[in-house]
């Protein structure tokens, strides 16, 4: 059974998470999977952990399509699965109009012609092929990698409602996706199909202090699922009356209102929480209901995130 964990926890170094890393395995760990929004890039924490840990499955979940070009990604791409020979796992996606314009001042190409092209463009590169011509959303000449891997990796993508979800059960290796609660995950797998890995970060508060843990819930809900991208998910999930009053009272710039509205069971049904046991016991019910991979994303409750991520293990 697959047990994912999100590097580089929050608030800690990635240089600190050392002892962790080489230790994930023996706890029952099988993943590693790192994010990129506005702290580590992507790659750095997992280029680490192929030199600390030579048994843990190594994920990007995700890398945004628009911020780095098609060459770069697969450059980068190409070196940890050089590191990491099998245990290299390359997830792309459209990230937002927020990240990549507003931080990064690239323009936000159609989001799905974007992916498609970058996903068509990376499997022809990381196979060893010249990649020489037109995409709907760029054109590339005559680029080869200097050096394919001797693995290609599998790449899996980002993917929310039922557009992109298609596009990885046709051209990709599986998908990724998150805020979603267990009963989501059946709507998400009957799109994506049965033989197509499905991969969730799943945001964990491990403490028995429900209402410190429904407060985090409630910043992250109103700060997230206000997103164009999200919310969409969110309204095709069933919850669009349901999140009304959040979405209205942050449109006209009142954050607390916003988080007051957020309901006690959309957050306990999205931000799994209790202690360690019970945290567990809540996963498992995703993976009954059709997830394979489940990433834990540990939420600081103010207690050490590492002994945190130690406490979640399997065993």
């Amino acid at each position: 059974m697959a047990w994912g964990l999100t590097v580089p926890l929050t608030g800690v170094p990635i240089r600190e998470h050392r002892s962790l890393i080489s230790e994930l395995a023996s706890l029952g760990y099988t993943d590693l999977w790192s994010a990129e929004v506005a702290g580590s890039d992507a790659f750095t924490p997992l280029v680490l952990a192929s030199e600390w840990d030579d048994q843990l499955r190594l994920g990007t979940a995700v890398v945004p399509v628009h911020t780095r070009g098609p060459a770069a990604l697969a450059m980068s791409a190409a070196a940890l699965a050089d590191l990491a020979p099998g245990r290299f796992v390359l997830g792309i996606g459209a990230s937002s109009e927020t990240i990549v314009t507003g931080w990064n001042g690239i323009s936000y190409d159609p989001p799905y012609a974007r992916t498609r092209d970058v996903l068509r463009f990376l499997k022809t590169a990381l196979a060893g092929e010249k990649v020489d011509g037109e995409f709907d959303s760029f054109t590339i000449r005559r680029f080869r990698l200097e050096k394919a891997p001797d693995i290609a990796p599998p790449i899996m993508l980002a993917a929310l409602r039922p557009q992109m979800l298609h596009l990885a059960a046709r051209e990709a290796d599986g998908a990724i996706t998150n805020w979603l609660s267990v009963d989501d995950v059946r709507k998400v797998r009957a799109e994506l199909g049965p033989d197509k890995e499905l991969a969730a970060r799943i945001f964990v508060c491990a403490t028995e202090d429900a209402e410190m843990a429904r407060n985090i819930g409630r910043f992250l809900i109103a700060t997230y699922l206000t997103v164009p991208g999200y919310a969409a998910f969110h309204d095709w999930l069933g919850r669009a009356e349901l999140m009304k009053p959040m979405r209205q009272a942050w449109a006209a710039g009142d954050k607390n209102a916003a988080m007051a509205a957020v309901p006690v069971s959309l957050i306990d049904e999205l931000i799994v929480h209790g202690s360690p046991d019970e945290c567990r016991a809540h996963i498992d019910r995703y993976l009954a209901n059709g997830l394979d991979t489940p990433i834990i994303a540990a939420l600081p409750t103010g207690t050490d995130l590492l002994s945190t991520a130690r406490s979640l293990a399997l065993s």
